[in-house]
């Protein structure tokens, strides 16, 4: 994701790495706009000129910034900064794998759930009722999962979408133990690199 609407100083931006990064610190060299441009890939667009006219080109980014689409852009963004985090720490993992997969988690019932990681993983980037409502399934879920040895049911999550819905993250991790946002990702491996 490369737009924002508000000239916020806290935004932040994860490079193709998986570090995390504040935007406005990528526009205070011709070195770091370069980056920008280079790694967002809007340096290709327009010297290729796929962007014909820039006005209209910006006022679509901005028509397009409360979509559907777009919040399925940052849960695939989160995605792969955690699979690439993993990847680097040589940490094995499966993605995207189906809950009926643990035939011995009797307690999930019919209840389909398509796991991130078997670590579920989101990052809201703005308001809404969908981070609450996931944190009540999970808070629902994790229970289920967490009553038996071999499993823990993990959640990563991050974004300033969470920032309203304080109170629900807070009660969520008051009820499962295992949450991590970006900035504790390595507390949560480090946790894993000693019990493999």
């Amino acid at each position: 994701l490369i737009a924002v609407r508000t000239r916020d100083k806290k935004k932040v931006m994860i490079d193709d790495s998986g570090k995390a990064y504040l935007i406005k610190d990528f526009f205070d060299t011709p070195e770091n706009i370069y980056k920008f441009l280079v790694e967002t890939g809007l340096a290709e667009n327009f010297i290729n000129k796929n962007i014909k006219n820039l006005v209209d080109y910006v006022f679509g980014v901005e028509v397009g910034l409360d979509s559907n689409g777009r919040k399925g852009r940052s849960g695939k963004i989160m995605t792969n900064a955690v699979k690439e985090q993993f990847t680097k720490q040589g940490i094995p993992f499966r993605s995207e794998v189906k809950s009926t997969e643990f035939k011995d988690i009797e307690s999930l019932g019919k209840d389909l759930k398509r796991f991130d990681f078997v670590i579920e993983t989101n990052f809201y980037n703005t308001k809404g009722s969908k981070p609450n409502e996931v944190a009540r399934a999970y808070t629902d879920i994790a229970p289920k999962i967490n009553k038996y040895d071999k499993y823990e049911f993990v959640w990563i999550t991050d974004g300033q979408g969470w920032n309203p819905s304080k109170l629900q993250l807070q009660e969520a991790y008051s009820l499962i133990p295992s949450v991590y946002n970006l900035t504790t990702l390595e507390d949560f491996i480090s946790i894993i690199k000693e019990e493999l």
